[in-house]
Formats: C-alpha cells, structure tokens, sequence
C-alpha cells in the first residue's frame, strides 16, 4: 500500500510543539498561574523522596497508584538537565511517540488521518499544561494499549495495567473488549499484571498504596461539573470558602460533602450504564473498542468530584484514536472535546482567577466548558448503544422474516 504524504501533518506538529516548548521554559509568557511550578516544585519534591527508596507518607498530595513514581523519577533519564527542564522534554518526547504511533497506524489499509490531525491540532488547545504534567505519559501508554488491542489483547492487557498503575483512568480501557478470548486475554493479562506490580512496589518501597487514603477528605474542585452548585450559590450569599485543599483549588463549606457524593454516585451509575452496554452490545467493529474507551473516560471524567485541565489530555488521546476508524461514531463527541479542551485552556490557566472568584466570566467559562463535556458524554453513550445494540437487534429483526421464508420455500420443495 502506498503511504500518504505526511508533509502537512510533520510541519503542523513540529510547528505547535515548538510553540509548546516556549511556553513551558517561559520564552513565552502565557497570562494566568505559572503552570510549570507544580513541576519544579512539587514533582521535584517527591523526585527527592522517591529516589530515598519510599513514598511521600506524609504528603496528603501524593495521590497517585504506585507507578507514577516512574514517571516522577523520569528526570533521572537526563542528569545534565535540570529536573523541570529534563521532565518538559520526557513530556515532549512523550508526545511525539503518540504522533508516530498514530502517524504509522493511519498507513493501515482503511485506516484514517483525521485521528492524527485530532492529536496534532488538540493538543496545544490545552496549552502549557501539555508539558507540565506526567499526563502525556499516561496518554501514550493507554493510546498504546487501545492499538494494540485488535492483533495483540495480551499486550493490550498489560499496556492498560501499566497505565492503570501510573493514574487509575487507563483501567476502563478495556471495557470494550470484543467478548471471548479477546477479553479472556486482555483482562487476564491486565490482573497478572497489576498484580505483580502492585505486589513489586509494596515490597520493594514503603507506602505503595498509601495514595488510597489521601483522597478520603477533598471537597468539590473549583472546575467541577458539582462546583456549579457553589459557583452559583456564592451569588446568593452561600458561606463556604475556595482553598488549596489536597493539591487543588476546591470549595469547602456546607453542603460540599453532599454535593461531592452525589458526584461518587453519578460516577457509580456510570459505571453501571457501561456495564449494561456490554452485557446488551450485539455486535463488535474495527472501532468499538476505541468508542467504547472513550465513552467511559468521558463519563469517569465529567462526573469526577475533580476534573483538572490534564484530564482533557486523556479525552484527546483517545478521541484521536478513535478516528482513526473511518467506522467510528464519535465523530460529534471528538469534535465537542476539542471545543471543551479549548475552554478549559481558556479558564486554566488565562481566567483562573475568575473562575476562582466565580464571577460572570469565570462562571460562563465553567458553564460552557462542563456543558460540552455533558452533551459530549450523552452523545457518546447515545452513539456507542445504537451502534451495538440497538442497530444489530434492528438487523437481526429484518432478517427474521428472511430466514423463515427461506425456510418455508426449502419445505415447499
């Protein structure tokens, strides 16, 4: 097969991750928070913990599954740079692995471009923040997983239990898995996985799975789809705060703690939902998986008590997968992504001080923002059920009628 010029897609890459770059070592100075600080000061200080052979047992911050200390130790890789500028080029490079993957898979017979462009012109929506948390890493691995999946569900199972490992949301990965040996293989390689690496980290370093009991008391965080409840109610006299509470900006006060498990409990029954799609889905494509992934980040992600600007890292890097299948449905979903990663980029890190003081502005940014996410998740799940269930029952219906006239002409003659 012949391979399609990727003259247009190298240059526009090259061009914004340039641009990326000068945002993050400051030659360009984007208005708002210096979002590089979590990365000189507080990676950098569990870089310092790490290396000693232990978790931060102390730091109600760390609230991370055992291997992202891989990622925090990563600086290591490159000991003539400082830890932040050794860490923004792992994050680059991290970056650039996405692209070649998704470059080289879109030369597969079939396979789209409009996956790589989503990539190539999503990311920098988010600005800064692209380099300026171990996110990217993340993504990488669970775009890895999702490719992998169709020839290698084994590869697929351990990719996504590393990914699991390093930031949780990569475990739902493989709730889309064709039913069989495909899910057969990939779940069971996922468990052997997290099992021997959760095993490895608590016996080898003190504290592995202390990060379990450091969310247990965080309030509502300002960017929330919850904190609209209190970005409005704030207009109306409502007593509560805005603090720095476990690593984020979150409100605290009355009624926080009602409003925060409502969250868990819109996350549960999203939960629920996908499990009732795989028990209903009639039917499996090329693209299923890949829909079916980003359907459930997006749900996990919308509903969280916590949606940060890195989490629409995740939503980018799958939504990009996804298009990569021309037989895809999220088509409407990708594009509303993009849209709520722009906005985001918008009231993090340039109107922050407005979303947190919840003014017009700030509150009109949350509410569009989170408004995408909503219509984008009910989109997907819309999307994902018609494809799989509802059209192959319709389908299956049609061919009734069929079948029994077959049937009948057989016996007739």
């Amino acid at each position: 097969m012949k391979t399609r010029n990727p003259t247009a897609l190298l240059f526009t890459w090259a061009l914004t991750r340039t641009l990326l770059l000068l945002c993050v070592f400051k030659v360009v100075v984007v208005p708002g928070p210096d979002v590089t600080s979590d990365v000189s000061v507080i990676y950098h200080g569990w870089f310092d913990i790490l290396r000693t052979g232990t978790f931060p047992l102390d730091d109600v911050t760390w609230q991370y599954p055992p291997a992202a200390a891989v990622a925090i130790l990563s600086p290591a890789l490159l000991p003539f740079l400082a830890y932040a500028s050794a860490f923004f080029l792992l994050a680059f490079l991290a970056d650039a692995v996405v692209f070649l993957m998704l470059l080289h898979m879109s030369d597969r017979r079939g396979a789209s471009r409009r996956g790589v462009w989503v990539w190539v012109a999503g990311l920098p929506l988010l600005g800064q923040t692209v380099y300026a948390r171990y996110d990217v890493m993340v993504t990488a691995v669970a775009v890895a997983a999702v490719l992998a999946a169709a020839r290698h569900p084994k590869a697929a199972g351990v990719l996504a239990a590393i990914g699991a490992m390093l930031k949780v949301w990569p475990a739902l990965l493989l709730l889309g898995t064709r039913r069989g040996r495909a899910t057969r293989e990939s779940w069971g390689a996922a468990a052997l996985t997290v099992g021997g690496l959760v095993l490895a980290f608590v016996v080898a370093m003190p504290g592995a799975m202390a990060f379990l009991t450091f969310q247990r008391d965080r309030g509502t965080e300002v960017e929330s789809l919850g904190s609209l409840v209190f970005h409005v109610a704030r207009q109306f006299g409502w007593s509560g705060t805005v603090q720095l509470n476990y690593g984020s900006v979150e409100f605290l006060g009355p009624y926080v703690d009602l409003v925060s498990m409502l969250a868990q409990v819109l996350t549960a029954l999203a939960f629920g939902w996908l499990l009732l799609w795989r028990l209903k889905a009639r039917a499996w494509g090329p693209a299923t998986l890949a829909d079916a992934a980003l359907t459930a980040v997006l749900l996990f992600t919308t509903t969280s008590r916590v949606i940060s600007p890195q989490y629409m890292l995740w939503l980018v890097g799958l939504a990009a997968v996804c298009l990569l299948f021309r037989e895809s449905r999220m088509t409407l979903p990708v594009w509303l992504v993009l849209a709520a990663t722009f906005v985001t980029f918008l009231e993090f890190p340039i109107w922050f001080s407005h979303v947190v003081a919840s003014d017009a502005l700030g509150l009109t940014l949350l509410l569009v923002r989170n408004g995408l996410l909503v219509v984008a998740s009910l989109s997907a799940c819309r999307r994902l059920w018609r494809a799989t269930v509802t059209e192959p029952r319709r389908a299956e219906r049609r061919q009734l009628p069929a079948q029994a006239a077959r049937e009948n002409s057989v016996i007739a003659s």
